[in-house]
């Protein structure tokens, strides 16, 4: 089984790229909920993902409801600033589903709200006051479970 990782209206190409380069390198799953910032066909996103982007193959989804009634992941994590749960709090299972919002807004409201018990933050104790960068979170957020389902240490 493969973690999934769900990128709801993504904004910035380098970073589909670099996120669909991280699911390649491990076996995780990439989902793309549109509206989309960017055409797939784009050269900054293909420059970022390299030669990788033939192989990644996302699954594409008209919107948020598309999404839902087609959606292989056994359970859904939604990371944003407002979590009170860290990554590193959840206990990771193979299947899960790890979504993220837009570069600009990270995830919709009525998302939030509609998932309450399964909301994460990546810590960040530093005074800069703006979230980390998508395809860094992505990373974290993955590592930490296959970190915890792999069984490294």
């Amino acid at each position: 089984m493969a973690f999934h990782i769900i990128l709801n209206n993504p904004e910035i190409p380098q970073n589909t790229g670099s996120i669909g380069r991280l699911c390649v390198s491990t076996n995780a799953r990439l989902h793309l909920v549109h509206p989309l910032g960017f055409d797939t066909s784009d050269y900054y996103l293909r420059r970022a993902g390299l030669d990788y982007w033939e192989r990644l193959a996302p699954t594409h989804y008209q919107d948020w409801d598309d999404f839902l009634a087609r959606q292989p992941a056994a359970r859904l994590w939604f990371f944003t600033t407002k979590g009170e749960r860290r990554h590193t709090g959840v206990a990771w299972q193979d299947g899960d589903g790890l979504v993220f919002g837009r570069e600009s807004k990270g995830l919709p409201e009525s998302i939030l709200l509609a998932n309450p018990g399964h909301l994460v933050k990546i810590p960040m104790p530093g005074d800069f006051h703006r979230s980390l960068n998508l395809a860094q979170a992505a990373a974290i957020g993955l590592y930490e479970a296959l970190r915890q389902t792999q069984g490294w240490s």
